[in-house]
């Protein structure tokens, strides 16, 4: 049985890649990741305000007794909110790339081109095999376009593929007017992978202190069913890998990340909630199924049920909403 999948030109050993968490800001966890049956590595991210920081207290430590700051540096966390600094993050990569035969996927999470750049290429000269771009925007403006919100991705896009030869990844909200649209320009723009999706941070309320506070929850089983829809229809039009991340818990939910299309199938909450061996578990499940109605590979079953090639295409879009609603029968 043949679990090897080509992702972003990436030969993977298996299809199951440990995504972008905390567990991968220490070497040993990635080891323990490649020895559980990961075929990559993403690691944690490092976000823009860290690379800003970096670059303001520089010029502050350098400028320092004159009136050239007054506040400036307070508008960025304190270094205690992150994982570690860029150069430590720069360190990892280069230990993890000995350490591991997998590949290390580096993930940049921002808004602007700001130091991306140069980072990006900071990243694969410390050998990174791949760049994962984490665009977490959430556009406020009444007056910015939706038209303006898609050129941000394109133009971070551009900017970084024009500045390194690895293969770079877009990692994608949900939140367009026309994914279908969006994924074709970024597709002809060059990335190597879309990654669908990110989960936009939701903050809660506190009813009795009044504040707005963090909150995090973790994904099940039921979130896959958004990812799952546009790998379907994405699939067999861009040329890009398609990575499925959000909600693969279980054998099964793997299966059907590549029956739709996916190359990678990305875990994040599954391996908080289990541990890194629970890639063990979900890797049997596969070849279990795999076993059971005779596949042989990956590659055999990649987009099976993708719109292109599903008995009834139009399960993915509005008559079969049309249908679902009409069998529905109430419990109650």
């Amino acid at each position: 049985m043949n679990l090897e999948s080509l992702y972003m030109g990436l030969k993977l050993k298996s299809p199951l890649v440990a995504s972008a968490s905390p567990l991968s800001d220490k070497l040993d966890n990635i080891k323990r990741m490649e020895d559980a049956g990961a075929g990559a590595v993403v690691l944690y991210s490092l976000f823009e305000e860290q690379i800003r920081r970096e670059r303001e207290a520089l010029h502050y430590y350098l400028l320092h007794g004159t009136e050239s700051y007054a506040e400036a540096l307070t508008y960025f966390p304190e270094p205690v909110t992150y994982h570690a600094s860029p150069d430590q993050y720069l360190e990892l990569i280069r230990k993890a790339r000995e350490a591991v035969s997998i590949p290390i996927i580096a993930s940049l999470n921002g808004t602007t081109l700001g130091g991306w750049t140069r980072f990006a290429q900071n990243m694969a000269q410390a050998g990174a095999h791949a760049l994962e771009l984490n665009v977490y925007y959430i556009p406020t403006d009444p007056y910015l376009s939706g038209a303006e919100v898609e050129q941000t991705y394109l133009d971070i896009l551009a900017a970084v593929k024009s500045a390194v030869d690895v293969p770079v990844a877009m990692k994608l909200s949900p939140y367009f007017s026309n994914m279908a649209y969006i994924a074709r320009r970024l597709d002809e723009t060059g990335a190597n992978a879309l990654v669908l999706f990110n989960r936009f941070y939701q903050p809660d309320i506190n009813t009795e202190t009044l504040e707005v506070t963090p909150n995090v929850v973790l994904s099940s089983s039921a979130d896959l069913r958004l990812p799952l829809t546009w790998i379907g229809i994405l699939y067999g039009r861009v040329r890009a890998s398609l990575a499925l991340t959000s909600g693969v818990h279980t054998g099964e939910d793997a299966v059907k990340a590549i029956l739709a299309g996916a190359s990678a199938v990305c875990m994040t909450s599954a391996l908080l909630r289990n541990g890194i061996e629970h890639i063990r578990t979900v890797e049997s499940g596969l070849r279990a199924w795999m076993t059971q109605h005779e596949y042989e590979s990956v590659q055999q079953m990649r987009g099976a049920v993708s719109q292109m090639h599903a008995e009834d295409p139009s399960a993915f879009e509005r008559v079969q909403y049309m249908r679902a609603l009409s069998e529905y029968k109430p419990t109650v």
